[in-house]
């Protein structure tokens, strides 16, 4: 394998990863929210799901989707309802805490790790990244193997940049979350930008 294989898919895993989607805009939320290092665990998670779900379509459940167009449509439609779910959660984030531990609420938490990895399973995005890769970047014969795993490897030193910069886009946004009013505006505005998302899955 050459220095403009490692070049090409190193580009296209950062461009994929960096571009709009479900993912950073829920990691620019939780950045504003928690900050970076509560963040991690879903960006982690992030990673791993992504890891396994190329590692999936390498030994070939991505084939399923050209035998089966109709398991794509199902996938769309869990995708869509639990990004509306998660679009609804962080609209309705709480803003106040001291009015959740007189009222004996349960404190919002980031997404854990299991919780992001899982998710890349209902990603359509997630599913067009790991198989596009997979059908444009994976090499014939004995180097099948060797570069599924370097698309892993990009995917996971590239992709983490790239969602670094959202989750740090968050906190950087977080010094302006003064007042509980700002916090339930910014709430709002992400959870309809997440909702928004699946304009580009259901066009798809």
């Amino acid at each position: 394998m050459e220095y403009s294989f490692f070049l090409a898919i190193s580009l296209f895993a950062f461009v994929m990863s960096v571009t709009p989607g479900p993912n950073n805009l829920m990691l620019l939320a939780s950045g504003a929210q928690f900050g970076y290092l509560k963040t991690l665990p879903h960006m982690l998670g992030i990673i791993i799901g992504m890891a396994c779900l190329i590692a999936s379509v390498l030994v070939g459940l991505g084939a399923a989707f050209e035998l089966y167009p109709v398991l794509y449509d199902i996938l769309k439609v869990l995708g869509s309802a639990y990004l509306l779910w998660l679009a609804w959660k962080i609209a309705n984030a709480p803003t106040d805490d001291n009015a959740l531990k007189a009222k004996g609420a349960e404190k919002a938490t980031p997404m854990r790790l299991h919780s992001a990895s899982l998710f890349q399973f209902v990603n359509p995005k997630a599913w067009t990244m790991a198989i596009g890769s997979v059908s444009t970047f994976t090499l014939t014969g004995d180097l099948y193997w060797q570069s599924g795993v370097w698309i892993m490897v990009a995917f996971a030193c590239m992709g983490f940049i790239a969602i670094s910069l959202w989750a740090g886009l968050g906190v950087a946004i977080r010094q302006w979350l003064t007042s509980v009013k700002r916090k339930q505006y910014f709430n709002w505005f992400m959870g309809s930008m997440t909702a928004a998302t699946l304009i580009l899955i259901l066009a798809d």
